[in-house]
């Protein structure tokens, strides 16, 4: 009895060892034979050719800001008889000279800057003064917006009492666009988003959409 027992446990036995060595065959043909999994670079590759650039966030100074902005400011007014330059403090100075009675005065504004959703620039008007002559805020805003010569994007709105500055809409020779990120100038944190466009890098992007609509117009017959 305990003979045919013990042969009892030996089939039961095989039959395991013989049903694992059937999964573990299984398994291995399944993991050689299946579809393999794409990796990170693949997917990077897919979504670069879905994109036409690359952005990348610029950190900066007021100190650096401040210089860039002022070098800007010379190259735009060389050629003009009017001054005026910007100071990053705690908030945006505005110095300049307005021309009034055959003459001019000083002219100090200081601005608060809001960055905006689109990643444009508000510069809100917290106090002016015009040497001392005592005039209505939005009067001298309009003096300020007549007299001081500024590049197309940047708007002078006297009766809100703010300049917006359409970073978005500046003209770069590369091509690169530009958005604010953040602007906290008592923190000393500035920051801008930089658009790269893969063509301004020689790269042309050819997505697949596209390639099927050529196809598609291609083999169109006439007048269609």
């Amino acid at each position: 009895m305990q003979k045919f027992n013990n042969k009892i446990n030996w089939k039961r036995r095989f039959i395991i060892l013989c049903a694992l060595n059937g999964l573990a065959i299984l398994f291995l043909v399944f993991y050689l034979y299946s579809p393999i999994p794409k990796t990170e670079l693949e997917l990077s590759s897919e979504r670069y050719k879905m994109e036409n650039s690359s952005q990348f966030i610029v950190r900066t100074t007021k100190q650096n800001l401040n210089n860039l902005v002022n070098a800007y400011l010379d190259k735009l007014l060389a050629n003009t008889n009017h001054q005026y330059s910007i100071n990053l403090d705690d908030d945006v100075q505005l110095f300049g000279e307005l021309p009034m009675f055959s003459t001019t005065v000083p002219l100090l504004i200081n601005l608060e800057p809001i960055v905006q959703e689109n990643g444009d620039l508000i510069l809100k008007q917290k106090s002016i003064s015009v040497g001392q002559l005592q005039l209505p805020n939005k009067k001298i805003m309009q003096y300020v917006s007549k007299y001081l010569p500024v590049p197309d994007w940047v708007i002078i709105n006297p009766r809100e009492e703010e300049i917006y500055v359409k970073v978005t809409e500046m003209e770069i020779k590369s091509n690169f666009k530009v958005e604010v990120e953040h602007f906290d100038l008592e923190a000393n944190n500035i920051a801008f988003k930089i658009n790269v466009p893969y063509k301004t890098l020689g790269i042309d992007v050819i997505k697949e959409t596209g390639m099927e609509i050529k196809e598609e117009n291609d083999t169109a017959p006439p007048g269609k």
